[in-house]
């Protein structure tokens, strides 16, 4: 059974949530969803492809798809930024000083929502319009 569309759901209520953690002000945890969600919405392509797909580097994760999916460089760039929220924006240790959510705040969290949501527009539009 393939769970690619499971996958894609969680990919889309995982970007809900980074909606929901930006307007509460939570800008770590709106950096941090969104990158999960552009995580999951790209394995949930591969998974789909009937491949499997390792790791939570989105830029390698949107790399590794095969050449008849043509992904624009730039969203592998859009996709590094993203990159960075999956580590620093829980753990203290991941900044010289200071907890996570001192360090975001909603410019971050603006460009990520938008970063993971062309992710999830072009891996929708390859999956079938889902």
């Amino acid at each position: 059974m393939n769970r690619a569309f499971d996958w894609l759901r969680q990919a889309k209520r995982d970007l809900e949530q980074a909606i929901d953690s930006q307007k509460a002000g939570r800008h770590e945890w709106a950096c941090f969803s969104a990158q999960q969600s552009a995580e999951k919405a790209v394995k949930a392509l591969h998974l789909f492809l009937k491949q499997e797909a390792w790791g939570h580097v989105i830029a390698k994760l949107l790399a590794e798809l095969p050449e008849e999916i043509s992904v624009p460089q730039e969203l592998i760039e859009k996709a590094k930024v993203l990159d960075n929220f999956y580590i620093p924006t829980r753990y203290p240790n991941g900044h010289p000083e200071g907890a996570p959510f001192e360090h975001y705040g909603p410019i971050q969290s603006k460009e990520a929502i938008e970063y993971a949501s062309e992710i999830l527009e072009f891996v929708s539009s390859k999956m079938g319009g889902s």
